[in-house]
């Protein structure tokens, strides 16, 4: 229970950091993208990757690594294609 509760308090620093203007890098969007993966969100892990676009932070071989396997984990292998 305690560990799955973790990829929210990951998205709240997440989101502090574009409250307090810290720059977020693909260092950070990576660790809210596996945080979410590894607490059963898919969803909100795509959400994070798409994101990353429009926030003109590149992706890197974790950030993907970590999408393919929230949709894994989130039987959603249509939506791995995608990526």
């Amino acid at each position: 229970c305690v560990k799955e509760a973790r990829w929210v308090q990951a998205l709240r620093l997440f989101h502090v950091m574009a409250d307090t203007r810290v720059e977020r890098d693909t260092i950070t969007y990576s660790a809210a993208v596996s945080a979410c993966e590894k607490g059963m969100q898919w969803e909100q892990a795509l959400h994070l990757f798409f994101g990353m676009a429009d926030s003109r932070v590149q992706r890197n071989t974790v950030t993907y690594s970590a999408a393919v396997s929230a949709c894994e984990k989130g039987k959603q292998w249509e939506q791995a294609l995608h990526l």
